[in-house]
């Protein structure tokens, strides 16, 4: 890759981690690269991914998570190793579903519109990741920081629930595509 990554830093996402303590010494890691725009077509822009192996305390590695301003979908490809791609819908102060996708080199996730989502690597090795989406979407960080997090974090002891959401639905899991659409034109929607 040519291109200079983006850079995300421990501090830049320190409203939405588990483990506070561990925060309170960690040095400002840098824990992830967003290689932006690494191939365009019809309107749609590739990005690459790269999630070190890494614990932050107690909590598995993941991305800030956000959800797209507009009715934006996007699709994931793991390049190689495991990703647990996490999901929800907030509507009206309330979490109305929530799953997560496991998934292994090879596989694709699509991530519909109106769902908050965060991509966490879960084992001590690099994660790589390819996404198309929209040339046109923006994100939105606002829910994921105001709730410190999502309504679930992934952790060295499973799945524990964010106390800063009232109610939360059980946690679910789908499976992943085995092969991406051939037609994408359903990202361009907005």
């Amino acid at each position: 890759m040519e291109k200079k990554p983006n850079i995300r830093y421990l501090y830049d996402i320190k409203e939405v981690l588990y483990d506070k303590n561990w925060l309170e010494k960690a040095p400002n890691l840098e824990l992830y690269y967003m290689y932006r725009g690494v191939e365009e077509k019809s309107g749609l822009i590739y990005d690459i991914t790269i999630i070190p192996g890494q614990m932050l305390g107690k909590e598995f590695t993941k991305t800030k998570g956000h959800q797209h301003i507009g009715k934006f979908g996007e699709v994931y490809i793991v390049l190689a190793g495991q990703a647990i791609f996490f999901m929800q819908k907030y509507e009206d102060d309330k979490v109305k579903d929530v799953y997560a996708v496991k998934s292994k080199k090879g596989d694709v996730v699509i991530i519909p519109s109106n769902y908050e989502h965060i991509t966490i690597n879960p084992l001590q090795k690099e994660l790589k990741v390819g996404n198309w989406i929209s040339k046109n979407c923006k994100n939105n960080y606002k829910t994921i920081e105001k709730m410190q997090g999502a309504c679930y974090f992934y952790t060295s002891k499973g799945w524990i629930k964010n106390k800063n959401y009232k109610k939360v639905p059980k946690l679910r899991f789908k499976k992943p595509l085995k092969s991406i659409p051939k037609n994408l034109d359903f990202l361009k929607q907005g």
